[in-house]
């Protein structure tokens, strides 16, 4: 069965309108499939099966269908589950493993970073371990209009993950999109690979009709940030290299979702452990020419 589902986990009314919007507007243009989640965590001293018995969960079946209803009142497929379970990890990635789910999107409130936890840990253990790709949203009280969105590019796949975001997110509300990448240094041979970067890139985001490609001089975090200022939405991809959480986020894509001045939407692309390696190996080499 092909994965054409959007997995739109969901636990606060308060939240649920802003990212069922983007779930729309992702699904709509994709051909996606919405299927609402709602998790019961349950403590380990009541066994699931007491929990599925005896737990007063109608607010959750509620939120679940109203959100679900809403997503088929604008023209899309929807459904709806409920899922007990020890971890809402856990459950995600259960529920990725027995639908045909190729896209999560999470809700990150950009609370301050705790020891050992990058974004939290659910989202932590759904970027580690979900078989699918994950965006993660930062709720915040940023534009519901959307005119201008800022991808930047790093290379890769999540970068290329991003850019078919932001494209979704361009032609749901007419916005423009700007590509920009940052540079150490503004020599000739430089900017030219930087705009070779913006140009391959540039595909991933389809039928887009107002394109920026932007390269920018500076320390990368404090360019970007500042760039974001100039946009109702920055769309990033995960970090491709470095030690385990830094792949699952990365020091640049985290501290732009933390301090961006616009919505912020972070991609990480699901890659088979082979592929991965195949392409870091191969990218390693082409630096060694």
């Amino acid at each position: 069965m092909p994965a054409n589902r959007l997995l739109l986990p969901v636990a606060n009314p308060d939240t649920a309108d802003r990212l069922l919007e983007t779930a729309i507007n992702i699904a709509r243009d994709r051909s996606l499939e919405i299927l609402v989640l709602s998790v019961v965590t349950v403590p380990m001293q009541l066994s699931l099966e007491q929990a599925r018995r005896d737990l007063d969960i109608a607010d959750r079946r509620t939120l679940v269908a109203d959100v679900a209803e809403r997503a088929r009142s604008d023209g899309l497929e929807a459904s709806g589950r409920i899922r007990f379970a020890r971890t809402v990890a856990s459950a995600i990635c259960g529920v990725t493993a027995a639908e045909p789910v190729s896209t999560i999107l999470l809700g990150w409130r950009g609370r301050p970073r705790r020891q050992d936890v990058v974004l939290g840990s659910h989202i932590d253990g759904v970027l580690a371990d979900a078989p699918c790709d994950v965006l993660v949203e930062r709720l915040d009280e940023g534009p519901t209009e959307v005119s201008s969105i800022l991808v930047p590019v790093a290379g890769g796949p999540n970068t290329e993950l991003a850019a078919e975001v932001a494209g979704s997110l361009a032609r749901a509300h007419e916005a423009r999109v700007e590509l920009v990448t940052v540079t150490a240094g503004r020599d000739e041979e430089t900017v030219a690979e930087a705009r070779d970067l913006l140009t391959r890139t540039a595909p991933a985001l389809g039928a887009v009709e107002a394109v920026e490609r932007t390269v920018l001089e500076g320390a990368v975090i404090e360019t970007i940030v500042d760039r974001t200022a100039r946009h109702d939405a920055t769309v990033i991809g995960a970090a491709e290299t470095g030690l385990l959480r830094r792949v699952l986020v990365g020091s640049v894509p985290e501290t732009v979702g933390r301090e961006a001045d616009s919505t912020v939407v972070m991609a990480k692309r699901n890659e088979p452990v082979s592929q991965a390696l195949w392409r870091r190996l191969r990218d390693r080499v082409r630096e060694l020419r």
